[in-house]
């Protein structure tokens, strides 16, 4: 079943490229995301079974990870066949097979335990997400794809140093050489502390470029800002997580070690820099769409912090994998909307969007209060453990500087939403020809109904999903 979750997508992108009609192509993206999704949740509600294949095992982790960005590549599907209307202009071939290529790269990430096809089908995603940044076809958006290619693969380059590591480090140590997970957790008491710490440091760096954890994260505010809204959903609450997903296999490895204050100390250091950086450039941010990019920063910076704290906050890491991915979904969409309505990204052009669009106003409103933790929305739970665990887990600088850092990056961002939700339209600007109708606000919506229901009511089945998950990396500790 698990090669279905690669091939349907693939599949997929193959008969879009086929299809000549720009209007039919992009039917064939909700098809693919249907299938994709009911055999995720196939997949997952069916009972656990031990993998004979050392080199694919889809693990709590994986399994979290492919519902989550299944459920965000389904309303990003569904609505670009209305967004693909509006854009009638540019051919759309590209885009919708991209997008398809890189949900396949992306599921094969999930259920990988070779670090080497890991390192490949993270390089996938990077790969076949370039063109869709150049989407626009403009000054801007060139220079956006030049940097999310030329940093993207710096990094995945050390990445790969990284990986080249690993496997040196069995070598030093006399045991088989391997690059698969389960192997490596058990040689890694063995293993040569400084190779292994600077398989770790690459590494980090590696698909911290990737996830976009500063000082890394310089491609993020262009390609963000100037990739379809669309794409930037799948950009942050897809590529980010999946450099997540990478990172917490390093980790996995380096925490059977032994020794793991190294780790936490490198984790918790960029995991603050990173949610300073954020807040930094989130006060007084014109472009709402450059301030999402910034916002996933802060985020990932939180997912850093979270695996260096331990303990409590690593169930608080597993929520905010799907908190974040799907709430990244409802404010990229309805920020696409919004710059459609107005034909700008600036705060100072794009006001009163509850008057020209009143259902993207409303869902951006709406994701912004999701996106910065505030009740009923999952994210709440994912920060109040992170705080939990600071407090509870002798770190208590950590949590301060965490309530400050997400307290600054609340207001910053209020500073550019409330102005694009409540304020006067623009006398000056035309109306342009966008409205708001029921495949461009309804993906977005049931992104919120969900992120809504599972902060007041996580079912069952989900909590032991995350329970497990959260198991993984305390058992490799």
């Amino acid at each position: 079943m698990f090669t279905l979750l690669v091939l349907i997508p693939v599949a997929g992108a193959l008969i879009a490229w086929l299809i000549p009609s720009n209007v039919k192509r992009p039917w064939v993206m909700p098809v693919t995301a249907c299938l994709h999704l009911a055999l995720v949740v196939a997949i997952v509600a069916a009972p656990p079974l031990q993998s004979r294949n050392e080199w694919i095992d889809l693990d709590a982790i994986g399994k979290l990870f492919l519902l989550e960005v299944s459920a965000l590549f389904a309303a990003c599907a569904f609505y670009s066949v209305s967004y693909l209307h509006y854009r009638r202009e540019r051919n759309n071939r590209v885009l919708c097979m991209g997008m398809q290529v890189c949900l396949a790269a992306m599921s094969l990430a999930a259920g990988v335990h070779h670090m080497g096809l890991l390192w490949l089908a993270i390089e996938t995603t990077t790969l076949s997400m370039a063109p869709l940044v150049y989407f626009n076809r403009n000054a801007r958006s060139i220079e956006a794809t030049w940097k999310y290619m030329l940093i993207c693969s710096v990094g995945i380059a050390l990445a790969l140093l990284g990986i080249f590591f690993l496997a040196y480090s069995t070598v030093v140590a006399g045991l088989p050489p391997s690059l698969l997970l389960e192997p490596l957790q058990g040689y890694a008491p063995r293993l040569p502390a400084g190779w292994l710490d600077a398989a770790f440091v690459f590494l980090l760096v590696g698909y911290g470029t990737k996830m976009g954890l500063a000082p890394l994260h310089t491609w993020k505010p262009d390609a963000y800002g100037e990739a379809p809204g669309l794409v930037g959903a799948m950009l942050a609450g897809g590529l980010a997580n999946c450099g997540f997903i990478g990172l917490i296999r390093i980790y996995q490895i380096c925490l059977s070690s032994g020794d793991v204050h190294f780790y936490r100390a490198a984790l918790l250091g960029i995991g603050l820099l990173s949610l300073f950086t954020a807040a930094a450039f989130l006060v007084h941010q014109t472009d709402f769409k450059r301030m999402l990019a910034y916002s996933s920063v802060e985020h990932m910076g939180l997912f850093a912090v979270a695996l260096g704290l331990g303990g409590k906050a690593l169930y608080g890491a597993m929520l905010h994998l799907i908190g974040n991915g799907l709430a990244k979904g409802v404010l990229f969409l309805a920020a696409g909307n919004i710059h459609r309505a107005f034909a700008s990204k600036n705060r100072d052009s794009a006001r009163g969007t509850l008057r020209r669009a009143p259902w993207s106003g409303a869902l951006f409103l709406a994701g912004f209060l999701a996106m910065t933790g505030s009740p009923p929305f999952l994210i709440f739970s994912s920060e109040y453990s992170f705080f939990v665990a600071a407090f509870t887990q002798g770190y208590p600088l950590v949590g301060w500087l965490l309530a400050v850092l997400l307290m600054v990056a609340f207001l910053g961002m209020a500073m550019t939403v409330l102005p694009v939700v409540f304020g006067e339209p623009p006398r000056n600007r035309e109306r342009t020809k966008y409205r708001d109708t029921p495949l461009l606000v309804g993906p977005p919506l049931a992104l919120l109904t969900i992120l809504g229901v599972v902060g007041v009511w996580l079912p069952q089945p989900l909590y032991r999903l995350v329970n497990a998950a959260a198991a993984l990396l305390e058992v490799a500790r």
